[in-house]
């Protein structure tokens, strides 16, 4: 049953996933200790210690059955989390509880299990924007050949098309694809470096054997599906690597908030917009509205991200020595609701792109608006190659540039002044240095002849950069995705 009297975190309620909430939930977290916990003992046996597998067995047969109950009131009673998490398992284990935790810090189990669980989080946002990217690779290949307005500063400008605009987005994303790929393959464990990080206690328990102590953080690592352990640290990791995560979650925010600002201006234009539902309410007031709701919350929280990143950063710039506590209730907020911010944001983006609609006739109309503009150095070339009498009598490109400037001034009153209709063609065609008829000027008017590469540049961007990335990938493909409100 909801509880309807205290603070809920909207996160949680509105915008993240299940997924996502349960790898940050307790059971994760204290499931993970005692993970952590049977690895310290099985390589601690495997390494020469007197640990028996009846207490390894016994350990194990408890693994997932967090008696929070008994933690809670241990806990109120030597304020300590880890402390109590090791009664409440040697009253489960009760053959076993003597070597729960020994020789490790507080921190063996919370940064090991911080960083297991950053890792299985970069993973599902990753799985998350590769989907995405598949959703605009088939949007992208679909529209590729759809000439639309480009914008510089907001005005128009020279054409593109509607699939190489996505294509602008999907770079983006693979830019932090690749942030994503190199942050998972580097992300390393802690390790059993005791209280100061020099495995002090563990070298006094391996009798002096420094190769020992080695091992035993390679093993650990391995055990728990890491590469290693990082080489040297404090107590802690250093909180650089909180700093590393959360900038990359803030670079994927950036990309989403690109793509939802295009999205929130095509929207206006009514060249494109976001999926709109049967029952959906645009406005309160305004009944006729289709407000962009969905990409101005990808925005929103995209910003909430992005200001999230100077957490970790003013976190790792300010530990003193080997440890300090000041990290701790600041990273408790700003890592989780980094990732499940980030998760709201994918799964939008993800929603917003599988139900995109485009509207070709709307794109076509602002187009031929602009497009004589656009084929103004199209028309001076037409002009010379035909041997215009005034070219053939000593004219010039640079005379006919300064015509068309000229004209195209005239054009752009009439349309801004007088609220008319783009004329530049008609005067043009009755401006005899060019020697061109209207008829032939219209002919010129095909947006296909403007854009450039455009459609091959989406073409060989799919085939050689984006399918790769997706074939290689395919398991995790076939996500959809569904928002809360």
């Amino acid at each position: 049953m909801s509880n309807h009297d205290t603070y809920v975190s909207p996160l949680s309620e509105r915008y993240a996933s299940r997924e996502m909430q349960y790898i940050f939930s307790p059971d994760m977290k204290f499931k993970t200790w005692r993970r952590l916990w049977i690895a310290l003992a099985e390589t601690e046996k495997e390494l020469g210690l007197n640990i028996t597998q009846e207490q390894i067995d016994e350990l194990k047969a408890h693994a997932d059955e967090i008696n929070y109950d008994v933690a809670k009131a241990r806990e109120k009673e030597v304020r300590h989390d880890v402390m109590s998490h090791v009664y409440a398992y040697g009253t489960q284990c009760p053959k076993a509880k003597g070597i729960i935790h020994l020789g490790a810090t507080s921190c063996y189990v919370g940064d090991n299990t911080d960083v297991i669980i950053m890792t299985e989080a970069l993973k599902l946002v990753r799985r998350k924007l590769l989907n995405v990217l598949a959703e605009l690779a088939a949007f992208a290949d679909k529209y590729k050949n759809l000439p639309t307005l480009a914008f510089t500063h907001f005005q128009p400008a020279q054409p593109t098309t509607v699939g190489k605009r996505a294509a602008l987005w999907m770079m983006e994303l693979k830019l932090d694809l690749d942030d994503l790929d190199y942050l998972i393959g580097s992300m390393r464990l802690l390790g059993s470096k005791g209280t100061t990080g020099t495995q002090a206690s563990f070298l006094e328990l391996f009798d002096g054997d420094h190769e020992r102590c080695r091992r035993l953080d390679q093993r650990i690592a391995e055990k728990m599906g890491f590469e290693g352990c990082y080489p040297v640290s404090g107590q802690t990791y250093s909180r650089k690597v909180d700093s590393r995560v959360l900038s990359v979650l803030a670079g994927i925010a950036q990309s989403a908030h690109k793509f939802s600002n295009d999205i929130r201006l095509l929207q206006h234009l009514k060249e494109v917009e976001e999926p709109f539902e049967k029952n959906q309410i645009g406005s309160s007031a305004m009944a006729y509205k289709r407000n962009p709701m969905r990409s101005e919350r990808i925005a929103s929280l995209a910003n909430y991200v992005m200001s999230d990143m100077m957490n970790p950063m003013l976190v790792a710039s300010t530990q003193w020595f080997e440890r300090t506590l000041d990290d701790s209730a600041n990273k408790r907020l700003s890592i989780p609701e980094g990732f499940l911010a980030v998760d709201g944001i994918l799964d939008l983006y993800l929603n917003v792109v599988d139900g995109l609609v485009v509207y070709p006739k709307v794109i076509e109309k602002h187009l031929m608006a602009e497009l004589p503009f656009m084929a103004t150095e199209n028309i001076m070339m037409d002009a010379v190659k035909r041997g215009a009498d005034a070219v053939k009598a000593g004219g010039d490109r640079q005379e006919l540039h300064e015509r068309i400037r000229q004209l195209s001034m005239e054009a752009g009153k009439n349309v801004k002044e007088q609220g008319g209709d783009n004329n530049l063609l008609e005067l043009i065609a009755a401006d005899p240095a060019f020697g061109l008829s209207l008829e032939d000027l219209k002919k010129a008017m095909e947006p296909s002849r403007y854009v450039g590469r455009a459609p091959r540049q989406v073409e060989e961007f799919l085939e050689e950069v984006i399918r790769p990335v997706l074939e290689a990938n395919k398991e995790a493909l076939g996500m959809t995705a569904e928002i809360n409100v």
